[in-house]
């Protein structure tokens, strides 16, 4: 029987794939460019065309998170449980998340101030279980940015049955799979604009706000296809053999087109285009590239990018009621250090993040998973 554990327990534990240390640095340059979106400080200079175009960093993420479990699980076989995969999903999502509301309780005073009663509790109701972001209108109640966990926990309900959707094993055929997702997932936003339902007099902009445009922007189903995409990527990555020399030709590739279209057409593509995923196949090529070790790979897994990659989640979820909650109760002000202000609200923001991950999601997710997981833990090797 113990020999039985063992052998569980070391298959489990080989069935893990190498880390891919440069998507976390990645993730690090993808949070904070957010940060700077919603609260953009002056004078970025070089950063100003990633910064005012950070909401398209949003989709990255749902690639990323599709690529990155297609990476670990795609092979698991009968080895894959499903309760285990939902048990480690909500241990990694909900406690930080649980956590955001918890602090940020005060921001509800200005929800009461500027909704209707009903739609104030409706908020109250759908927020805590994770479903404020299938409603458009409540989708940034309480804490703006949280509509994405509704779209991962959809997208993480399905997955144990899109991990084992018969997908092609040729490159080839999943290329034109990825691609063809791409494409299907730019339709809505492609029609919007050219129907013009809203009947808009201008071009649709970051500030236009109709029922439409937030469901395109704000609720689940027009990321499925984004995150299908990092799907297919995660396959492809298991297909694929190329060299290191190939994989550093895709990132410096993909890395150098990024740069020419965010300093040089950004402006001329349509925001809701941009929003729906424009760029994502840029942004693949990228993470493909990135999943191997060259001299692209080398800068993004640099070691301060991996000490804030790691609490990247917690750096996105926290980040905008925090730094509201700064300039509510003037803290660079009582501190004495209004001189340094934004950047010092921006420190701040990261070190919090950091505390939180190492005092409240690490914690959390280790208790959840001990009491809920089925697991097999993995036995310390003995001499024989």
């Amino acid at each position: 029987m113990p020999v039985a554990t063992t052998t569980a327990a070391a298959t489990a534990v080989t069935l893990r794939k190498p880390p891919l240390p440069a998507l976390t640095g990645i993730r690090t340059l993808l949070a904070l460019s957010i940060v700077l979106f919603h609260f953009t400080p002056s004078h970025l200079g070089l950063l100003y065309p990633f910064v005012d175009n950070g909401y398209v960093f949003v989709g990255v993420f749902f690639l990323i998170s599709g690529y990155i479990l297609t990476y670990n699980y795609a092979d698991r076989g009968a080895a894959f449980n499903k309760r285990n995969f939902w048990v480690a999903r909500f241990a990694r999502l909900y406690p930080i998340y649980l956590f955001a509301l918890i602090i940020s309780v005060k921001m509800l005073e200005d929800e009461w101030a500027v909704r209707s009663h009903a739609d104030f509790w409706k908020g109250v109701v759908l927020t805590p279980f994770l479903l404020q972001g299938w409603s458009p209108d409540l989708a940034t109640f309480w804490n703006t940015v949280a509509w994405t966990l509704s779209c991962e926990v959809m997208l993480y309900v399905a997955f144990p049955w899109l991990i084992r959707i018969p997908w092609p094993r040729k490159p080839g055929r999943l290329i034109a799979i990825l691609l063809g997702i791409w494409a299907i997932g730019m339709i809505p936003h492609s029609l919007y604009l050219l129907l013009n339902p809203d009947h808009l007099d201008g071009p649709v902009t970051r500030y236009s706000s109709t029922y439409l445009i937030r469901f395109l922007k704000y609720t689940p189903l027009p990321y499925t296809c984004t995150f299908l995409v990092g799907v297919v990527l995660g396959r492809l990555q298991h297909a694929l053999s190329i060299t290191e020399r190939q994989r550093f030709a895709i990132a410096a590739a993909s890395s150098a087109a990024l740069l020419v279209v965010f300093y040089g057409f950004v402006d001329h593509f349509p925001y809701l285009l941009m929003h729906g995923g424009l760029l994502i196949p840029l942004f693949a090529a990228l993470v493909l590239g990135l999943s191997g070790s060259n001299p692209v790979s080398a800068v993004f897994a640099c070691r301060p990018l991996l000490i804030v990659g790691e609490s990247s989640y917690c750096l996105y979820l926290l980040h905008f009621n925090v730094l509201i909650m700064i300039r509510k109760f003037h803290l660079s002000a009582h501190l004495h250090l209004s001189a340094l202000d934004p950047w010092f609200s921006y420190v701040f923001v990261v070190l919090f993040s950091l505390a939180a991950y190492r005092f409240v999601e690490n914690p959390a997710r280790r208790l959840i998973l001990n009491r809920l997981s089925t697991r097999p833990r993995a036995v310390p090797a003995t001499s024989s």
